[in-house]
């Protein structure tokens, strides 16, 4: 109830359609509750009686009512589904905008398909159980009270035959709401895993087709797919059983009804209209009762996503954006106190551990390691992917917690190692660095980045990237990378490992023009020395430690590991060749 009512906010804006779809379906319940009295009357009086102008007269009156009816009950389908779609796209615009608030720690702890699913199918299902069940859900206790009373007041001995059966049916549709309710939140957690795997493989479609495995992959998604079916198969399966219950109760009702009833006008005691009239309203009255079973299995599982949203909507972000802080970088002085850090407070171990480094406004740092080292956690910090668990990391001469986030952020441009392009144009893509960036000065960035070697190839500025950035290499989706963060004129640029994939006489180019770059500190990452020799300062990390710092020289001339690397990068010739 309390998530219920947290996601009610986002109603604004469609409140006053609520309303009068609620006014709607009670104009259409008042208007279909009238019918069988009217149709009693025709019976017992105009028709018992010879009146022909009575029963013209009450029909006329029962058209119109129906009449009424039906145009509330359009009104009610407008209204109610303007409300549910606005309702639901509100819901979905503040999920999506709150998931741009969160920090890396907190997109840690969802996987991404389970956002996707949390933002489509789950809202889907409030929608419609917003569309299809708020009408039962109005209508179905006031038919339900309004019949019995009615129904009583028609004649009390004919009701105790509903009354017999009622329990019975109440009873078997809270064994199968109480059943199938807990069933919703396996059905979609069965459904992440389904949308987690089609997305691996949709991502993971080049890797798949060279290496032959479409068979592996159509038997995992095969799995997932029938451990789906047959949850839903389950969990629907045990819902659909109200109808069978429904309709046993209801034959038996009317079999009473009319054994009952039928001895009742033979002797008298009740007239045929009247019969027919308590037959209307008892059908109403089970109506009601099955309208509330499957409003209650359609509110348990809208009830499990709202759950599933709310989770979403309630993660606090780790991190303090800060918007009243620091709104600019003034220089790209780094510099690390003591710096310890782990992913999780939970985590056992640190990643990095006691870390204390400082590189000057301007300069060159190369940070060299093994896998594991450290080495990308550490560059996360700069702009604040994430914060440092122990010490001070600062910026700028500023520590980073006292910038404003986004301040910060366009002050530290991090290429990352992982490398993200868009659907778009060449043009669209670059201008992520800087949306009011000129051609001309997307030209400049892309011949310090070496783009202009492949740009008039794929077709320039106007080059549909695909999705993904699926029609360039991995080469030249790095270089591209490179550009956009050169557009964006930061005081600090961080390259994690960000020319693997080129061959060595482009990374030098690429080096070259960056050192051109005079006010920019550039923190480079990388696996090869050649990557890293011409820097102001190398810095070794080894299992989250700083091991060493100095010039290629004094490396290469006092610490074994450096020396390991290069002996090995120069001796066997593996100079890491990226291909294109």
């Amino acid at each position: 109830m309390e998530d219920l009512r947290y996601v009610a906010r986002y109603m604004r804006g469609y409140r006053l359609d609520m309303l009068a779809a609620t006014l709607l379906i009670m104009g259409e319940t008042v208007a279909e509750l009238a019918i069988p009295f009217l149709m009693a009357r025709i019976v017992d009086v105009g028709i018992v009686s010879g009146s022909l102008s009575l029963v013209l007269a009450t029909g006329r009156r029962m058209v119109v009512v129906a009449l009424l009816a039906g145009v509330c009950g359009l009104g009610y389908s407008r209204f109610s589904a303007k409300a549910a779609m606005g309702f639901g796209a509100n819901l979905r615009e503040a999920e999506y905008a709150h998931l741009q608030e969160y920090a890396f720690a907190n997109l840690d702890e969802f996987e991404s398909s389970s956002l996707v699913t949390r933002l489509t199918t789950d809202i889907t299902v409030i929608q419609n159980a917003f569309v299809m069940g708020v009408r039962p859900l109005l209508r179905s206790p006031v038919m339900l009270v309004a019949g019995l009373v009615l129904a009583c007041a028609m004649s009390a001995r004919l009701a105790v035959v509903f009354f017999v059966i009622l329990p019975f049916l109440a009873v078997a549709l809270g064994l199968i709401v109480h059943h199938v309710a807990p069933q919703y939140a396996v059905l979609q957690g069965v459904m992440d895993r389904l949308n987690e795997t089609l997305q691996e493989d949709l991502v993971a479609i080049r890797a798949i087709k060279a290496y032959v495995r479409e068979g592996h992959v159509a038997k995992r998604f095969e799995d997932v797919n029938a451990a789906l079916a047959d949850t839903a198969t389950h969990t629907f399966g045990g819902a659909v059983l109200n109808m069978p219950a429904f309709q046993a109760a209801m034959a038996v009702t009317n079999v009473g009804l009319l054994w009952f009833g039928g001895q009742m006008v033979s002797s008298g005691e009740i007239g045929v209209g009247t019969l027919t009239g308590f037959m209307s309203y008892v059908l109403l009255i089970m109506n009601s009762l099955n309208m509330i079973s499957s409003v209650f299995l359609l509110l348990a599982r809208a009830v499990t996503s709202v759950g599933r949203v709310c989770e979403v909507l309630r993660e606090k972000p780790a991190m303090d954006p800060n918007p009243t802080g620091a709104k600019e970088v003034t220089d790209g002085s780094v510099e690390l106190r003591d710096v310890s850090f782990k992913y999780s407070a939970t985590a056992r171990r640190n990643v990095l551990e006691h870390v204390s480094l400082r590189f000057e406004p301007g300069s060159t740092v190369g940070i060299l390691g093994g896998t594991g080292s450290g080495k990308s956690s550490l560059v996360q910090l700069l702009p604040r992917l994430y914060d440092a668990t122990e010490g001070a990391v600062l910026v700028g001469g500023r520590d980073v917690r006292d910038y404003d986030v986004h301040a910060l952020r366009a002050g530290v441009g991090m290429v990352l190692q992982k490398n993200v392009l868009f659907s778009g144009t060449v043009r669209d893509n670059l201008r992520w660095g800087n949306p009011g960036a000129t051609d001309q000065e997307i030209l400049q960035a892309c011949r310090v980045a070496c783009v202009d070697e492949f740009l008039d190839r794929i077709g320039g500025l106007d080059a549909d990237l695909g999705h993904g950035g699926g029609n360039v290499s991995g080469g030249q989706k790095q270089r591209l990378c490179i550009a956009r963060t050169l557009l964006a004129h930061p005081k600090v640029m961080v390259f994690d490992d960000s020319t693997s994939a080129v061959d060595t006489a482009t990374d030098a180019r690429i080096r070259a023009g960056l050192a051109r770059l005079r006010d920019v500190t550039k923190v480079i990452i990388a696996q090869r020395v050649s990557s890293v020799m011409d820097a102001d300062q190398i810095v070794i990390l080894d299992d989250g430690r700083v091991h060493a710092t100095g010039t290629h020289a004094q490396l290469l001339a006092s610490d074994p590991i450096y020396q390991e690397l290069y002996r090995s990068q120069n001796t066997t010739g593996d100079d890491g060749n990226g291909s294109e």
